[in-house]
């Protein structure tokens, strides 16, 4: 290489999208904590930070109040407390992150569940003060409810209780004793201090007793969504696209959105629930052709024969079917102020398809406080509980275990056209 040529930038590594969620009790310091995260990498806009030190200095603060990042409703900010989902975004060389702040209160239940819905990690707050709580067991139960494959426990105010070693390690004994009661495996514990930033981005120089990693640095090594075990295709029909020009007059694409799994042009798919099969002709994105395609890409899909296909149908591999079902059980998360009870109707909206569905039993609901099963009743709201439904029409469904995006759905209720519980098919 000569003098004059410029030596090649080194590419850094692309690690993908990583969705994760801060939960917890009441003031444990989560919306700091991610205020911390966002302050230390640097993606706080000047003018962004410079509100924030004016609202700290009016409240006769020393120091930035972080938090006032995520609190963004005026109600969170009188009552220190987060009521609604928050959600930011930031990115580092490497890795770009959606993080969603749930609220701690008991109440506000249903936003967590919404927010750890497509979270791919949980970062679980618990005040060193104050140790494992009915809130953080709570909090820990509907993450792995949901699925989260990776749980971060993070011991937070370590400065509070003089970056104590017998503290973190009773705390970490205490979760990991009702994690086993659980099933939960993958779990991973640091110590630190949100407001002063130790063990967060940076290490600090307080917890030298910890020689584990920090936050910031299990978030960079954590494992991107689908990409951790082979995952069956999945494509829900969203559109049939049928351009009325001289020039695309045979065109006939079938849009959507691949839930998972990954398909190539030639492949053999099946539609459902017709049970015909074809192969892939072509994959297009905008004015592009791709030879392949992976899950979370919205594409358009040309095949070799012409099939009846509509909106709701579902395309997948050739032998690799979900199951085709006209009754579900399901771990349901009511949403409504109005009880779920047996007898009742709603629609069920799974992917792309809509049927009429009927409450035929309650067969459990989950005292979470209590870790028990509470036979039949009812189900109010922000309770969680086993529903079985009967359905119409019927469903192209996976465990939710295996497949979150075919394997959950939502209720709504006719009347009012609103979203009134959130399901999760065993």
């Amino acid at each position: 290489m000569s003098a004059r040529e410029p030596l090649p930038e080194a590419q850094a590594e692309d690690r993908g999208l990583l969705r994760f969620l801060t939960c917890g009790s009441v003031d444990d310091g989560k919306s700091t904590l991610i205020g911390r995260l966002l302050y230390d990498n640097k993606s706080i806009l000047a003018d962004t930070l410079h509100a924030i030190e004016r609202t700290s200095r009016k409240r006769g603060l020393d120091v930035v109040d972080l938090s006032l990042l995520t609190d963004g409703l005026q109600a969170e900010r009188e009552q220190g407390i987060t009521i609604d989902v928050a959600y930011r975004y930031f990115s580092t060389g490497t890795r770009k992150y959606i993080i969603a702040d749930a609220p701690g209160h008991e109440q506000y239940t249903r936003n967590m569940v919404t927010a750890a819905s497509t979270a791919d990690l949980a970062v679980i707050l618990v005040d060193a003060r104050k140790g494992v709580l009915t809130q953080t067991r709570r909090h820990s139960y509907i993450a792995h409810l949901v699925g989260i494959p990776h749980l971060v426990v993070a011991v937070n105010k370590m400065d509070l209780v003089d970056y104590s070693r017998e503290i973190f390690d009773r705390i970490r004994q205490d979760y990991l004793r009702f994690a086993a009661s659980l099933g939960i495996h993958d779990v991973r514990f640091i110590p630190l201090s949100a407001l002063n930033g130790d063990m967060v981005v940076v290490r600090g120089g307080r917890l030298d007793w910890y020689d584990g990693p920090t936050l910031m640095e299990v978030l960079e090594s954590a494992a991107a969504a689908h990409s951790e075990s082979p995952e069956p295709f999945r494509f829900p029909v969203q559109f049939i696209c049928r351009p009325r020009t001289a020039e695309h007059h045979d065109f006939r694409g079938y849009m959507g959105r691949i839930e998972s799994g990954e398909i190539a042009i030639g492949d053999e798919v099946q539609v459902l629930p017709s049970g015909r099969r074809t192969r892939v002709r072509n994959i297009c994105l905008l004015e592009r052709s791709l030879p392949l395609a992976a899950s979370e890409r919205s594409v358009t899909l040309l095949l070799e024969d012409e099939v009846d296909i509509s909106r709701g149908d579902m395309i997948v591999k050739a032998g690799e079917p979900p199951r085709m079902a006209k009754q579900i059980e399901a771990m349901v998360c009511w949403l409504a102020a109005v009880p779920l009870e047996p007898g009742r109707k709603y629609v069920v909206r799974h992917t792309t398809r809509e049927t009429k569905a009927l409450v035929a039993a309650i067969e459990y609901r989950q005292d979470i406080n209590g870790m028990q099963r509470v036979a039949g009743g009812r189900l109010e709201m922000n309770e969680i509980g086993s529903v079985t439904f009967k359905l119409a029409q019927p469903l192209f469904v996976d465990p939710y275990r295996e497949n979150r995006a075919t394997g959950a759905f939502i209720l709504i209720d006719e009347a009012t056209n609103n979203t009134v519980g959130a399901g999760m098919i065993v």
